[in-house]
This record gives structure tokens, sequence and C-alpha cells, in this order.
């Protein structure tokens, strides 16, 4: 059933990616924080050239905080898309469970960013006809719930077991241009809000390493021209977690 849903996930998100967008989601930070003083780091890229940055420290026994960004600079004949955006936000922890291995974590934050697009038309000698620029800055408020587990499943690959486990989460973002240019004259400014479903798998490679593959789709709340939700998340990373709570 997992093999199942995980195969309808990934078709529908080469779908929703077939097209561009002005805003272009990130990796959501899922630090899977257990205790006071422990320190989340993740690194994670796409096949399209996005990668996040994402950190997260837990200040107290509940409390935690969290900083992130993501960058891409796509460079091809017809179009050029570069993006960048940071974050920073806190929130709430807490693990329960028979042995303390599942985590719930809630969050909030706020975020700036900024996407150039360059698109180009040619005749039919690839003479270059036309083009046309955009560039816009915003601002992003986020809220999320982080459900996740370090209760294992064991995968076994070339004789050695390699311990799995699985997270989910929900973000909803408010995203505001401060700007919108098009070929350097003025546009209207457009908002929108998104709803960002995530799920990760975990796969331990040691103490403190897991590599983590990430899927999320994209809905948007309103039906904008330019800040739609024509962008998911399909990438594979690596986060390190160090100070937490052992299994």
């Amino acid at each position: 059933m997992f093999k199942n849903h995980t195969f309808f996930l990934y078709l529908s998100l080469i779908f929703l990616s077939s097209c561009s967008s002005i805003y272009m989601p990130n990796v959501p930070n899922t630090p899977m924080l257990s205790q006071k003083g422990e320190f989340s780091g993740g690194l994670h890229g796409s096949l399209r050239g996005n990668f996040s940055l994402n950190g997260a420290y837990a200040a107290g026994n509940h409390i935690g905080v969290l900083f992130g960004g993501s960058y891409i600079n796509s460079e091809r004949e017809k179009k050029d898309y570069k993006h960048k955006v940071v974050e920073v936000g806190g929130g709430y922890f807490d693990t329960f469970g028979p042995d303390d291995n599942r985590i719930i974590e809630i969050y909030a934050g706020y975020g700036n960013g900024k996407t150039n697009r360059t698109y180009r038309n040619y005749d039919d000698n690839d003479v270059l006809t036309s083009t046309d620029f955009e560039e816009a800055t915003y601002n992003k408020t986020f809220f999320q719930v982080n459900y996740s587990s370090k209760k294992n499943s064991n995968l076994r690959l070339f004789g050695t077991d390699f311990p799995i486990n699985y997270g989910t989460a929900l973000r909803i973002s408010s995203v505001e241009m401060k700007t919108f240019m098009r070929n350097n004259v003025g546009q209207i400014r457009e908002g929108n809000v998104f709803l960002e479903p995530i799920f990760f798998t975990r796969m331990r490679v040691g103490e403190n390493i897991q590599l983590q593959y990430t899927t999320s789709g994209t809905f948007g709340l309103n039906s904008r021209k330019y800040m739609n939700a024509n962008n998911s998340l399909f990438t594979i990373g690596a986060v390190v977690n160090i100070g937490g709570r052992k299994k």
C-alpha cells in the first residue's frame, strides 16, 4: 500500500512540476528534536537544481528555533529561473508514546524570497525574436505541524541492515509579493496561501547521520496567474542530529 501511495504521489509531482511559478517551495524543516541542546542540520537537493539548507536547535526542553533557505539557478536556452529564500521560526516540540520515540512539532516563522525569470522566444530559424524578464520579491509567513517517529524498521541492503523511519508534516504558507517587475515595468502584485503536505523517509547510515527522501505537493487556495501552485518537491538529502535522545 505504501509503495502504491508513493508511486501515485511521484506521478502527481511530475505533473505539478511541469510549469513554474514565482513561488518555489523549499524543503520544510522537520528536525525531529527530542531534548534540550539537540542540533539538527540538513542539506537537500532535487534534479531541477533546487537546494535547501535547514537547521534547528532545541533551546529548551520543549522549545525549538529554526532557520533555513533554498537556492536555485537554472539556465536553459528558452528559460532562466533564479530563486532564493531565507526563513526563521520557532515553536514547540514534545515526545510521546511507550518509548518516547514519537515526536510532535509545531512551528511558525517568517521569510523573504526573490525570483527572477527570463523567457526567450525563437522563430523557425532559431533566431531570437523576443525576451520577457520578470523579477519579484515577496514576504512569507508559515505555520506547520510535524509528526515523526524514531521507531525503526529495517531495510536490508548488501547484507547490512539500515534502520528506516518515517514522518509527515503539513505546512501552510502565506506568500505576498513586495515588488513585481516585468520588463522593468511595475505590475500588479499577487499573493496566495499554499497548503503543502510533506512526506519523508529517513535511512540511518551512521550514528547521527540519516539520508532523507522528501516528497510534497503544493496546493494554492486562490487562483493566480504568477503566484500559483505549480512547483512541488522531490528531493534527496542528508540530515544530522547531534545531542538527541537515543532510542
